[in-house]
């Protein structure tokens, strides 16, 4: 009501689904190249709320962006939104419920592919659930082909690393800090091409089949290794602030957790983004 107030257009998104995607847009006035008023789309997506005190206690990605092809995707989510037309073709992004689970099962068995191969394969994910029955089995036969799995769940996972035969090439892990891991975080090796994803949703059939949510893949080669860097590297080499689970569901601490260095791949972060 505050927002209708001033002016916005509240919109209440689709009936009987959730819509948990963060998506902004900007359309400027600007000149092009020959000086000519002209107008220019901005997007902005991200793995976390828009909400000033959220953003001071969670971590998560975000990307700005005046990628032509990605502003159209978000312009055509928009749409979809606040109309009553058709599901949107999207080109670049995937979008809960229509295509993300799609998108997450063939990457992941792109993995498994390559492994049967006796190509390198390898994924690394970021989420704060992992409970798709779907998607732990497309895991687990990853797994059995070959392929080396890092997980790094914050909250409740169904799956179980470990087992022989089954799991035995997935390692999940939990980093419980100073602040709240936020972000979801896909990444897959990609015959040597790593595809990265940063989405609002985390593996579970809530968010890949009842909400609205939006995965978009990291294009830049910067930002995509930044990412693969902040996301996953540096909390693998968590020797404090990690809790790695067994094959029957249970956590421990890190067993590097008593060597002299401590390493906090929190205190990493903040290292980093504070020079």
């Amino acid at each position: 009501a505050r927002l209708e107030e001033v002016g916005a257009h509240v919109v209440y998104g689709v009936v009987g689904h959730k819509t948990h995607a963060k998506m902004a847009m900007v359309l400027r006035r600007e000149s092009d190249r020959n000086g000519k008023p002209a107008l220019r789309r901005y997007a902005h997506l991200g793995t976390g709320n828009y909400h000033p005190r959220t953003a001071r206690l969670y971590e998560d990605f975000g990307l700005f962006t005046a990628d032509e092809a990605i502003c159209s995707d978000v312009h055509q989510a928009f749409q979809s939104l606040t109309g009553l037309g058709e599901r949107s073709r999207l080109r670049v992004l995937a979008q809960s419920p229509f295509s993300l689970l799609d998108v997450v099962l063939d990457s992941i068995r792109r993995e498994r592919d390559e492994a049967r191969a006796g190509r390198p394969a390898s994924i690394a994910a970021k989420v704060n659930a992992l409970l798709s029955q779907q998607v732990i089995d497309a895991l687990y036969e990853a797994s059995q082909a070959g392929v080396q799995i890092d997980l790094i769940v914050r909250g409740v996972c169904a799956l179980r690393p470990g087992v022989q035969g089954l799991s035995e090439n997935i390692r999940v892990r939990s980093i419980i800090g100073q602040f709240l891991e936020h972000s979801r975080v896909f990444v897959f090796h990609n015959a040597g091409e790593p595809k990265v994803w940063l989405s609002s949703a985390d593996w579970m059939d809530r968010n890949l089949l009842r909400r609205v949510e939006i995965a978009f893949p990291i294009k830049d080669e910067r930002l995509r290794d930044r990412v693969i860097a902040e996301a996953i590297t540096i909390h693998l080499g968590d020797n404090r602030c990690a809790w790695l689970m067994d094959q029957d569901g249970n956590y421990h601490a890190s067993p590097l957790r008593g060597r002299r260095r401590q390493y906090s791949s929190q205190s990493e972060l903040q290292r980093r983004l504070s020079r």
